[in-house]
């Protein structure tokens, strides 16, 4: 179960389906379930790269490294997680 609020992932969830164009409702998505690979929804490396590029925009959370993309963008949970730590880091120094 994510930490997130439940706001927090309804929005990514929103995201998700605005973003990709996807057929599924926003209200089917649930937080576990996986976006890529068998039983998820079946997302693509372009569909990745969507919404890494959706994720700076709308939140300014920078993914830059292939390991951190694939954990992140596991599930709409891991999303949400991976926002609320990054609203919680606030602005890099500098």
């Amino acid at each position: 179960m994510s930490d997130a609020p439940r706001e927090l992932r309804d929005q990514i969830r929103a995201l998700l389906v605005e973003t990709l164009m996807l057929t599924v409702p926003a209200a089917e998505i649930t937080d576990e379930r996986p976006l890529f690979g068998p039983g998820g929804l079946g997302l693509d490396s372009v569909d990745a790269l969507q919404l890494v590029v959706a994720l700076d925009k709308q939140y300014g959370l920078k993914i830059s490294d292939a390991e951190v993309a694939r954990q992140t963008l596991a599930s709409t949970a891991t999303i949400a997680d991976a926002v609320a730590r990054h609203r919680l880091a606030g602005p890099p120094p500098g």
